[in-house]
């Protein structure tokens, strides 16, 4: 608590007892109701003001809204959940971890299902490893109760220091090439073929009969310049944009198809139907919520718990880099002039934003979706001027009105989100200009991160040969002292793991 008043007090002025009173006397151009709004985010001593806490609301919003439909059409592929009921879990999860950020931390950050780690759940857990919809919940429940002791600790930020800088930087670049594969198969744009994968044929000859994978795997093409070319241009919606101009797109080149007489372009418009949005409320309450308690730990065999603890591992851990990375990197590009970091770099309130992301993992994992994390999209807000955690409370009234639009959203074909899919990927993939590629022990380690994880469809394989591959070049060059004790421990853990499972 004292380190949170010493941050919040001007820095001209030396700690003393009075200084909540000094903060009080922060003069407010606003009155009444305003003027205790501006009180409690400290938005004047932001130097901030509404307007802008509030369209920084709105542009963040507008970034990472893709994630309603995203994510609710990648667990729907569970068949477990309906996309109307991951629509609202997504919605939920998302209100709670950013109100969190509003009023704990303060600080103008929203959170969200975060992908990959979604992608994981789905396609690693679930549909490679065999877990069930409400297993893999559970999964994401003990690593939300990890992420909170931890946090409550403080030893969370050291853990994510002691892992290798090269793995630590591989994992966010070997999640993203994994999660543009899925978007590729996603809009059939990679099929199966004798060389286990292979492109979808473009050959207009046989329009008649698979026109409509034809023009899904053009458009997600399409999808991913049009968000290339809107980033490109500094357009702070790019990926909304993008999405729903590929879903319009979609359509029309259907309709054209159906106008030339293909089956499967017809077949598009015979499946749409528009449901009552208090049906998605109802999927969520019998599909979703507490499902976890009810069905989550039910089929799950002893043989199965290094499987178990090695994914939850793999969850902590993505969840951990990504967090910290997120708040970290994007308070230090705004700036100290922002407010957001003190003189020692580090982030404004930084244990009560990791306590905000423990608890919303926590409470997601209840509600029925992935691990939910801070959204790297919530740099687009800072850099529209947010500072506090007005901006953050403004994304979950936006994530709460957008509730009550799911039957909309369900129109937006998978690939047009395939395209947001393949440009995350883009994204993750920017920081691997920092491992030095020069040195085998950290080149090694991170290739295979990156090659695992997107050739055998597993973040968890991926992460489990980083470390295994790091451990074992360290130990044969007598380089043990480099090894830190949490490297070790979890090099057994995934070495148990390969050895007894799979």
């Amino acid at each position: 608590m004292e380190e949170n008043r010493n941050d919040e007090m001007p820095q001209s002025e030396p700690v003393q007892t009075e200084a909540p009173a000094a903060e009080a006397a922060v003069a407010t151009p606003y009155k009444g109701f305003l003027g205790k709004v501006d009180n409690f985010f400290g938005i004047t001593k932001m130097k901030s003001n509404f307007k802008t806490e509030m369209l920084a609301g709105l542009t963040t919003f507008m970034t990472m809204v893709y994630i309603l439909m995203v994510n609710a059409g990648m667990f729907a592929e569970l068949g477990t959940v309906t996309y109307g009921a991951m629509y609202i879990v997504t919605a939920i999860a998302a209100i709670v971890g950013t109100l969190l950020m509003a009023f704990l931390a303060k600080l103008p950050f929203a959170q969200a299902p975060g992908m990959g780690l979604n992608a994981f759940f789905v396609y690693t857990i679930c549909i490679t490893m065999g877990y069930s919809y409400a297993n893999a919940l559970l999964i994401v429940l003990c690593s939300g109760i990890l992420f909170l002791l931890l946090t409550i600790v403080g030893a969370r930020k050291a853990i994510v220091r002691s892992v290798p800088a090269a793995i630590r930087i591989a994992i966010p670049a070997g999640i993203g090439l994994f999660i543009a594969f899925v978007g590729m198969q996603n809009a059939g744009l990679v099929v199966d073929s004798s060389t286990l994968v292979g492109m979808v044929s473009f050959n207009v000859l046989a329009f008649t009969s698979s026109g409509a994978a034809m023009i899904a795997a053009a458009v997600s093409v399409i999808s991913l310049l049009m968000i290339a070319i809107f980033s490109k241009l500094k357009i702070k919606a790019a990926m909304v944009l993008g999405i729903i101009g590929s879903a319009i797109l979609y359509y029309i080149f259907c309709a054209i198809g159906y106008a030339a007489g293909s089956a499967s372009c017809e077949a598009v418009f015979d499946a749409i139907t528009f449901n009552n949005p208090i049906q998605a409320f109802k999927d969520f309450g019998t599909q979703a919520v507490g499902q976890v308690f009810v069905e989550g730990f039910k089929n799950i065999e002893g043989s199965q718990i290094f499987d178990f603890i090695a994914a939850l591992i793999a969850f902590a851990m993505v969840d951990m880099f990504d967090t910290i990375g997120t708040l970290m990197g994007t308070c230090q590009a705004a700036g100290k002039e922002s407010g957001l970091i003190d003189e020692t770099g580090e982030v404004k309130n930084i244990q009560k934003a990791l306590l905000c992301d423990s608890i919303a993992t926590c409470t997601g994992a209840i509600l029925g979706t992935s691990t939910v994390t801070t959204f790297v999209e919530s740099s687009a807000g800072v850099a529209e001027g947010g500072r506090t955690g007005l901006t953050s409370l403004v994304v979950a009234v936006l994530f709460a009105i957008a509730m009550f639009l799911s039957p909309i959203a369900a129109l937006i074909p998978s690939c047009a989100t395939a395209g947001a899919l393949m440009y995350v990927g883009v994204l993750m993939m920017r920081n691997v200009t920092d491992i030095d590629w020069k040195d085998p022990a950290a080149a090694v380690p991170a290739f295979l991160t990156i090659a695992v994880m997107s050739f055998t469809y597993s973040i968890s394989y991926g992460i489990a040969a980083g470390f295994l591959s790091y451990t074992i070049i360290k130990l044969c060059t007598g380089k043990v002292k480099e090894i830190s004790p949490v490297t070790a421990v979890l090099t057994l853990i995934f070495l148990f793991t390969f050895l007894f499972t799979h």
